[in-house]
């Protein structure tokens, strides 16, 4: 078993890594790190013992619950919906790293990924943009910002809706010392969001919950930046909409802070074809599922019937 001071310097090493709040969040690096300095000296007191990463009974029921859930909203995705996340998975495998350029100055966490997939959507006919959001902290909530795409789709004359694309979604969630079954529902996510707020809402719910339930089975207290409400603030914050990047705030421009972008872009597209031919061997199962679940519904009426 790790102790105590290992896990937790390996957990620090991550999170200055880029590994935990995001493969390239956009999460301001300063602040993060004083988060996590102010919690590990502050708000996690578990001792070594409560470093491990098997489930607990009752943690895992919970934990399983949950599962059953994300799987349903899976499910249940509006056509237009739908129609938009084969879109966007179709864009992303065609961006090339040549097509990948500075964005803005310091870091470019992959802005432009982002950016570069707006324009692969105007030029498809999408109403896209960038959304740069900012919230300050209050109470337990620290501050922060936000960066991710939404589409406007004009339902009827004066009516649209925001669909939300978040390109790292599985990030905001990761854990430390996640429980096995809290690992497989992370797996489980998305990798690319591509949805409503209300269905997005959702997700934040229950995997807040299902971050509380692992890290409770470790002794270990939530924290702060996997909260709901911070978790909440990163998409319902105030934003604003980019077509493109705003070269006139560029004060200086370093390759070294952009050198990562085109191994974001090479692990995202693994991580989708990945997930593409899971969902296709999936399809047979549930089909199979599907025809019996039929099957036997038209048995019990023929029984009632006789």
């Amino acid at each position: 078993m790790m102790c105590a001071e290992t896990a937790t310097g390996d957990w620090w090493g991550r999170v200055i890594g880029g590994q935990i709040g995001g493969a390239f969040s956009h999460e301001s690096e300063h602040d993060l790190a004083l988060m996590v300095s102010d919690f590990l000296e502050n708000g996690c007191s578990s001792g070594a013992d409560s470093w491990c990463s098997s489930d607990s009974d009752s943690g895992l029921s919970d934990l399983h619950h949950l599962a059953d859930k994300i799987s349903f909203y899976k499910r249940t995705v509006a056509q237009y919906e739908s129609d938009l996340l084969l879109t966007v998975h179709s864009l992303v495998q065609s961006i090339k790293e040549t097509d990948l350029h500075c964005v803005k100055s310091g870091l470019c966490n992959a802005s432009c990924i982002n950016f570069s997939l707006v324009k692969l959507l105007r030029l498809s006919g999408y109403d896209a943009a960038v959304c740069a959001s900012k919230w300050q902290g209050s109470g337990k909530v620290p501050g922060g910002d936000h960066e991710y795409i939404d589409v406007v789709n004009c339902i009827n004359a004066g009516s649209s809706e925001h669909v939300i694309i978040d390109v790292d979604f599985r990030s905001h969630f990761e854990i430390a010392r996640a429980v096995d079954s809290y690992d497989r529902i992370l797996k489980s996510l998305p990798v690319i969001y591509v949805g409503s707020l209300t269905r997005l809402k959702q997700y934040l719910q229950d995997m807040a919950e299902a971050a509380r339930s692992s890290l409770k089975q470790n002794s270990m207290p939530l924290p702060p930046w996997r909260s709901l409400a911070y978790l909440q603030a990163k998409w319902y914050s105030p934003y604003q909409r980019q077509f493109g990047p705003d070269y006139q705030n560029f004060s200086s421009v370093d390759s070294s802070d952009h050198k990562q972008c085109g191994g974001h872009l090479r692990r995202l597209q693994s991580s989708l074809r990945f997930e593409t031919e899971g969902e296709r061997l999936m399809k047979p199962i549930n089909s199979d599922n599907n025809w019996r679940a039929k099957f036997e519904r038209r048995k019990h009426s023929l029984f009632r019937a006789l």
